[in-house]
């Protein structure tokens, strides 16, 4: 298995993306901590599904919105894991709304998740993989950073943002043994994309060259491949998964 005695976190691994990205990390052989906020139910299923691979799994309770909570939240996890080999910054929320209607709350929301969440994180990590000369890590953009959307002023910055993180981190680790890296999924059948009404659906469809949605393994092997001794040379990239919507 390609990430044998490798450890990981995922962040927001509840459900969606992240619990994919989870499961697809022990599949290759990868110990994992379950990060979520307050689906104790859904982040314990993932833990027993990937208990059933074989591999060691832990719960990872934190709000990474909060520095303090997320710092709790990494020494625990290297009290339980020893060290961390590959950190995924998955967890994301939106509150669509148009910018004239968007209030100061909605905004700093979503930003103080997406965007603060992803330095929270990589700030209790960041030290001790620079000490072990090794460090994968994976921060989930979006398609909306890349090209803006109606109504998501708060959710496309804090994309862009990340994405402009992901590569000035890259280059300040590069000589240390770390990658830093992004992938960029476009509309995946989530939760999210399934609350849609049929009509956007079909005009979202309609946008994609490849007249599907994509799916959450698809974005779980990116990330797997990234992380795994076949992305070794890959640091400072954001891997589109649109289906050709970027074209």
């Amino acid at each position: 298995m390609n990430l044998k005695d490798r450890t990981a976190l995922v962040t927001g691994a509840s459900r969606g993306i992240g619990r994919a990205i989870a499961l697809g990390l022990a599949e290759e052989g990868a110990d994992v901590a379950v990060n979520y906020v307050s689906s104790d139910a859904a982040a314990r299923d993932v833990v027993d599904q990937i208990g059933k691979m074989g591999r060691r799994a832990i719960l990872a309770q934190a709000d990474v919105a909060d520095y303090p909570d997320t710092f709790r939240m990494a020494q625990q996890v290297l009290a339980e894991f020893g060290h961390l080999d590959i950190l995924v910054n998955n967890a994301g929320i939106n509150s669509d709304k148009t910018f004239v209607k968007m209030d100061h709350s909605s905004w700093r929301k979503v930003l103080a998740i997406n965007l603060d969440g992803v330095f929270n994180c990589t700030k209790a990590f960041i030290e001790q993989m620079i000490a072990q000369q090794y460090g994968r890590v994976v921060n989930i953009t979006s398609v909306i950073g890349q090209i803006g959307n109606f109504g998501q002023a708060n959710y496309a910055a804090s994309k862009a943002g990340v994405a402009a993180f992901t590569k000035s981190l890259a280059k300040e680790l590069a000589g240390k043994g770390i990658t830093v890296n992004a992938v960029a999924p476009g509309f995946v059948e989530t939760e999210m994309v399934s609350g849609v009404p049929e009509k956007v659906r079909a005009h979202l469809l309609q946008q994609i060259p490849l007249k599907r949605f994509g799916r959450t393994e698809e974005v779980a092997r990116a990330v797997v491949y990234i992380v795994s001794s076949d992305g070794d040379y890959i640091t400072g990239a954001e891997l589109s998964m649109n289906g050709g919507l970027l074209m």
